[in-house]
This record gives C-alpha cells, structure tokens and sequence, in this order.
C-alpha cells in the first residue's frame, strides 16, 4: 500500500475476532500497535461458536509471530481486545507465557492511566502496566508524544473519547507512523468517528492509509444513540472524500448490513480496503454471523457443556 511503510494486517472482524491488531514496519522500526484480540462473550444471546474460537486461535498465533519480529508494542487503550492480559482467558486465547512472550523485552509504548481513563479502563491498565514492569524497563506513557527512530517518526495523539464527546467508554491514542513524507494513521475505536475533534484531528494529519475503527451500527438506538451512529458514518464520509486510502475496520462490521448502511450514505465499498482484502482473504465477519452458525453447524454437546463452565482451565473442544 506504501512503498517505505510495510502493512501487515494481523486481526481483526473481517477475520473472524474483535480486534484491530496490526503490524508495521519500515527500515527503522518495526511496531505491532494493539497486540489484543477477543471474543464477544454474547451475541444474539449465544455465546461464541466453536468457528470463532478457531479464528481466535489463529489470530493469537499470528500476533505472537509477529511479536517476535517487533521492536515497539502499543496499548492505545485498555480494553481487552487491545492487548493482551497477564491471566488466563480462552475469550482472549491469553495466558502468563503469552503475556510473556509478546511484551517481554520490548519498548511498549501506552495509554497513560492518570488522566483521561474511566474507571475500568484505569483498573485494567494498573493490573497490566503493573504486570508488565516485571516483563520489560521500558514502559512509557505516549499521550500526546512524539518518538523518532533513524528516519521514522512515531507520532501519538493526545486522548480522544471512544466514541462521541463524553463517553462513558473513556478514551485512545491515535497513533501516526511517518517516513518519507508516508503517513499512516491508526485510529482505533474512534466508533466513525462520532467525534467532532477526532474528524479534524485525521483530516489535519491527511495520512496516506487511514486505518479506522467505524460507527457501531449493530448498537444503534439502544446502548450508542442514533444520532451518534448517523453522525460517525457523516464524518467518515467526510473524511472518505479527502483520504486516499481508508482501511475500514472493527465494530461497523459486526452488523450483518454494513454495507448496504456504508453505500446507502456515499460511500464506495469498493474504494475501502478491509483487513481481508489487503491479505486476498475471505472476509468472515464471524461474530455477525454467530446465530446463523448456530443452524447450519450446531457445535458438538462436549463444546457446550464447556462454554457452561465458571473455570474453563481446558481450551474449548475443537479441532484447531
């Protein structure tokens, strides 16, 4: 997609996972921003199916890869699909010796959890930044910094809401990768974005690829307000009409119909890439599709009676 900026996509919907992990390099430095990946514990009220558990396998394999490859780690916010935990969850394939793995020896680069952070947020980062001390001397709040290796700047926003202005959800960093007069900006979770000041803050930037986390359609009218959702998919327009390159991303494809909503407001599908495309893969939205593979593929007894457990020390019974 660039010439001197290498783009690996490695999880996320398009893939089959909540996530928005990726992996970048360039003759200076090489990054994985969001080194998280998880299931949604529920959808259509089920709970994941055992397809969704192989894809989030893979995805977990494929950020310990590229972990090893990586120079710098980015936690642009603390939700789990994010980063990885130090404890063991089979939601988010992690574990100690993952946690370990990823994070241990190098430069990790993250939200700070003094200011801007809501309550949870500041919980999780505590327990994680607290973890990772142990893993690595390298811990640093990037709020509003910026870091040059050789040629290349890594650029950090300051905050911005996980969402609209306000949100409860707290906020992310965005984060700019900039060599060569190349510019890539990822904007996790920005949910559009619904933000006023996030929109000015990308077309200020004018990256070349723009890597977005889009509205969540699928909450619309009930936990994110329709104005908010209408008002995200008004800004990425806007943004869509200025940015040569725009990587569409995360919560817009969880909604079975997202792109009949993108097309309906002026938007071309098929001027975005998608983490599937830039990888010539299927595009498998699994959690969008979790209540159709429920029918046409019911998961075996054993598999159900192991998502009932409280302590699940056991990987789900499938065939990885």
């Amino acid at each position: 997609m660039l010439k001197h900026i290498r783009i690996i996509p490695l999880a996320d919907e398009s893939l089959g996972v909540r996530s928005m992990a990726i992996y970048i390099e360039t003759p200076d430095v090489r990054l994985i921003l969001d080194a998280g990946v998880s299931l949604a514990p529920r959808r259509y009220g089920l709970r994941p199916h055992p397809s969704e558990f192989r894809a989030l396998y893979k995805a977990r394999k494929n950020i310990l890869y590229y972990s090893k490859k990586a120079d710098i780690i980015t936690v642009s916010h603390y939700h789990l699909d994010h980063y990885t935990p130090n404890f063991l969850s089979w939601y988010e394939w992690s574990s100690p010796e993952f946690f370990e793995e990823i994070y241990s020896n190098k430069i990790v680069f993250v939200k700070s959890i003094s200011s801007n952070i809501n309550f949870n947020q500041r919980k999780r980062g505590y327990t994680f930044i607290h973890n990772l001390e142990k893993t690595t001397d390298k811990v640093i709040e990037a709020d509003n910094k910026i870091f040059e290796y050789g040629e290349t700047k890594i650029i950090f926003s300051q905050p911005f809401p996980h969402g609209p202005e306000n949100t409860k959800l707290g906020y992310v960093l965005l984060i700019t990768v900039l060599l060569d007069k190349e510019k890539i900006l990822y904007a996790p979770d920005v949910q559009g974005p619904i933000s006023e000041n996030v929109k000015k803050y990308i077309l200020f930037t004018n990256p070349d690829v723009l890597v977005i986390g889009g509205p969540p359609l699928y909450l619309s009218g009930h936990k994110v307000r329709e104005e908010d959702v209408t008002k995200g998919i008004s800004n990425l327009k806007e943004i869509y009409l200025s940015i040569k390159k725009i990587v569409l991303s995360h919560h817009i494809l969880r909604d079975l119909n997202w792109k009949d909503f993108v097309e309906k407001n002026g938007i071309d599908i098929n001027n975005l890439e998608l983490y599937s495309s830039i990888l010539k893969r299927e595009f498998t939205p699994l959690e969008s599709l979790r209540e159709f593979l429920y029918n046409s593929d019911p998961p075996s007894h054993e598999y159900m009676e192991w998502l009932e457990k409280k302590n699940k020390t056991e990987p789900p019974p499938i065939e990885l």
